[in-house]
């Protein structure tokens, strides 16, 4: 029996099964029997696209859905001129881990909204939305059936022996990699990278792929620019192997870039893989079949290390060695998100004592640390739980504009690198730790998590000279200049400059050539000179400060300053 599917999407599902499930490529036909005849835009992205990352349930007030709230919020103060995009994470009916244990992937959490709230939001921003497609939550109606032997549900959710060796296996956190359910046949161990509540999938089962691959789409359909494609890299089980990017899950990746492609052009694939660096980037495929964006998830700790180290050779080092394949991808620029500070993607480039110390940071600045098992049963660090805002400075020893000016500082930095810059909600609004929140639930990302109510919010904001204050007004202006600044397209080129490591790092940004910024950063606490012989003619005008430079003298950086120099102040 044979279906009309194009040729490379059968290709795409060969590279992952060998051969062309009929389940799969009936259900592909009736997906693309539906789709429009819209086209994609002339670019995928461009030097205005900023990403805001939030929950649903983010503000809460009195009268309206948390969804409505946050969307009122954001159009009140302004956000629409600012931000883009507003990524949503996880807004489905979930049983745990703030969202990501999903029960039905087609709700919305009525405690959130529900998708008109969602589409209201999409009329005045794009879109993103994650779908976490490891795991299911194990009150999932499919993870039921499959106890319940239905055989719609059959081999749905991945199992295994718990006397086979799966020593090899990579694992994210310190728990059990299986978990033992009773079925309706009797006990069964099912895979559970995540936690006991969330079951692994089984995508050797087309009838998984299918249903993911329709979710997707569904998504796009919905109005998701960007999709997140949660933990992507555990997707597919082979025992004996590390079960981490197997040639199947990055085929997988690419048979969903490419549904996409044919059933909402235009739509934007983002893997979410927290390792290192190299197996980071390996998810741009040859840059035109895989993911159009991948996070950068170096940037944060090497940010990190370097203003509390004062050393910024590594971190020039790195930026160095960024290319990417094509003009066809980007990198997803972040320093903070709803989870801690990955310290994996730091492996390689730090070394391992800079490491330490910035877990010893953490924890002096009211932080914690999670902890993986590695293969030989050992225990290492695997991200910081701490607010991005608390990692840079102890603010019970800094005075609140110092505090505001060193996290504003690794900011400015991330806004300008070459990618599409994301800002989580609590870094724009510079939320400090929610110890109470993170003890109250003995979950340490909590701390980084906190729910507002939109009076505390307002309140928290007008506090004058407050670093939340602060924070807040600096993020604004730093958005306002930046969506300015054509050079900041995603596409243009990125040139590490030679300026000395004490502190200092600086890096061109060019479109063409007349179109260039020249990005000065002093990450030290002391100040410091640039001779202008050591940068290119971008210009003199710093735009941040709308100051003109006299050519002159040599530039002079205050300590946490950071430049954006143009010819002009509308370049």
């Amino acid at each position: 029996m044979s279906f009309s599917i194009d040729d490379v999407t059968r290709s795409r599902i060969t590279d992952v099964y060998g051969h062309v499930p009929d389940v799969l490529a009936e259900g592909l036909q009736r997906c693309f029997a539906q789709s429009s005849d819209a086209t994609p835009p002339a670019e995928m992205w461009d030097h205005r696209d900023v990403v805001m990352i939030t929950y649903a349930d983010q503000i809460r007030q009195e009268g309206t859905s948390p969804l409505d709230a946050q969307r009122q919020f954001l159009l009140d103060h302004g956000f629409d001129e600012l931000i883009r995009c507003v990524h949503l994470l996880p807004f489905c009916p979930s049983t745990s881990d703030d969202g990501f244990s999903v029960a039905d992937y087609l709700a919305v959490d009525p405690e959130s909204g529900d998708w008109d709230d969602i589409a209201r939001l999409g009329e005045r921003f794009d879109l993103m939305y994650d779908l976490v497609l490891n795991h299911s939550s194990q009150k999932h109606s499919w993870f039921q059936g499959f106890l319940q032997d239905d055989p719609e549900f059959a081999d749905f959710y991945a199992t295994a022996d718990p006397y086979e060796d799966l020593s090899e296996v990579v694992r994210p956190r310190s728990l059990p990699l299986l978990t033992k359910f009773d079925s309706a046949s009797g006990p069964r161990h099912v895979w559970t990278t995540f936690s006991a509540d969330q079951v692994d999938l089984n995508y050797s089962n087309p009838r998984v792929m299918l249903a993911m691959l329709e979710t997707l789409v569904e998504y796009a359909r919905r109005g998701a620019r960007i999709i997140r494609l949660d933990a992507i890299a555990f997707l597919w089980k082979e025992i004996g192997t590390t079960c981490l990017h197997l040639p199947q899950t990055h085929a997988a990746v690419q048979l969903m870039r490419r549904v996409l492609d044919v059933a909402v052009p235009g739509t934007i694939v983002l893997t979410e893989t927290n390792v290192p660096h190299a197996e980071n980037i390996s998810y741009f495929g040859d840059g035109t079949n895989e993911a159009h964006m991948v996070y950068q998830f170096s940037l944060p700790p090497l940010l990190l290390d370097a203003i509390h180290s004062g050393d910024t050779s590594v971190i020039q080092n790195w930026m160095r060695s960024l290319v990417l394949p094509t003009d066809q991808v980007t990198f997803f620029n972040f320093t903070a998100s709803h989870d801690g500070i990955g310290v994996r993607p730091a492996e390689g480039i730090l070394p391992p004592e800079r490491v330490d110390r910035l877990v010893e940071i953490a924890k002096a600045h009211g932080g914690r640390i999670g902890m993986r098992t590695k293969p030989d049963g050992s225990q290492s660090p695997y991200e910081l739980n701490v607010t991005y805002l608390d990692a840079v400075a102890d603010r019970s020893q800094v005075s609140a504009e110092e505090h505001a000016k060193r996290f504003l500082a690794t900011q400015a930095i991330m806004l300008s690198m070459q990618g599409v810059p994301a800002v989580y909600f609590h870094s724009l609004v510079g939320s400090p730790n929610d110890i109470e929140g993170m003890e109250t639930s003995n979950i340490p990302r909590r701390i980084n998590r906190h729910k507002y109510t939109r009076e505390e919010l307002e309140s928290a904001l007008a506090a004058d000279g407050s670093v939340q204050n602060l924070v807040a007004q600096g993020y604004r202006h730093l958005l306002s200049v930046r969506k300015q600044q054509r050079a900041f397209h995603p596409s243009a080129s990125q040139s590490v400059l030679p300026l000395p490591a004490d502190g200092l790092l600086g890096f061109e940004r060019k479109l063409d050539d007349d179109t260039a910024v020249c990005v000065l950063a002093n990450l030290s606490g002391e100040p410091r000179t640039i001779e202008w012989e050591l940068l290119p003619s971008s210009g003199s005008t710093d735009v941040l400060s709308n100051e003109t430079l006299s050519t002159d003298a040599p530039i002079a950086m205050a300590p946490y300053q950071v430049r954006w120099l143009t010819a002009s102040s509308t370049a």
